[in-house]
């Protein structure tokens, strides 16, 4: 979250008693048609009101009554692969980002460039969910949410996310297998297909659908931008009032 500066508190007085004083001084020479009396009235309470503006701010800054804290989220993006995930998730992280909301993007791709060698298998992926909902953890401490992109094929790591972390959103990017080979442009089910890629989820590896996803947007029947307004939406209405 973002704190009020004393240098802007002090911008913000400033500008305001711009305003402030002009109003006086011409109310007093109006009443008083003397344009001396009228500048030096403005000028005093210029001087004495923005020290006390910046009082006031800066009591106000340390009073937590009427205040609401933001508690972290994690969005988790799950689906078969070229579901969608990647493009939604950063149409939602761009709009969440608008908010003023501390918040980073993590996806599978980039944390498997980081970590090389993680493997494929159902306890390879098991055991690498459990190094992303410690890093999760680590950023909500900071009150930092999250909007992360994992195929997470398997119900027991999408369950161990949940009782990981704080207010976890499962978003399940729904789209048919068929629809998920036509998109394929990188090729990866064709060769799944071919036996040159191994748990492959959806091909030769299973994808287990989320029972209790708390969005679901299926892509064969929304566009991208439609499922992202969907979702922003919920984010606002049950984390961001």
């Amino acid at each position: 979250m973002y704190r009020e500066t004393n240098k802007r508190s002090i911008v913000k007085g400033i500008s305001w008693r711009v305003v402030a004083t002009t109003t006086t001084i011409l109310i007093v020479y109006f009443f008083f048609d003397r344009l001396d009396l009228a500048i030096a009235a403005g000028m005093i309470e210029t001087v004495l009101k923005v020290g006390l503006y910046w009082a006031h701010e800066r009591a106000w800054f340390k009073i937590r009554w009427g205040k609401k804290k933001i508690e972290p989220f994690n969005l988790w993006f799950t689906g078969l692969p070229l579901s969608g995930k990647t493009t939604i998730a950063d149409k939602v992280y761009t709009e969440l980002e608008k908010l003023h909301i501390p918040i980073e993007r993590l996806d599978s791709k980039d944390i498997r460039d980081l970590i090389p060698n993680i493997g494929f298998t159902r306890e390879d992926r098991n055991r690498h969910m459990y190094r992303i909902g410690f890093l999760i953890q680590k950023l909500q401490k900071n009150a930092i949410s999250t909007v992360a992109t994992f195929v997470s094929p398997y119900k027991e790591s999408r369950k161990a996310i949940r009782e990981m972390v704080q207010n976890n959103i499962v978003v399940y990017v729904k789209a048919d297998l068929e629809t998920c080979k036509v998109r394929d442009y990188k090729g990866v089910y064709e060769k799944a297909m071919k036996g040159e890629l191994q748990n492959f989820s959806g091909v030769n590896d299973v994808y287990e659908e989320p029972q209790h996803a708390e969005v679901t947007v299926d892509t064969d029947k929304l566009s991208a931008d439609e499922a992202a307004v969907i979702i922003v939406n919920y984010v606002k209405k049950h984390y961001v009032k």
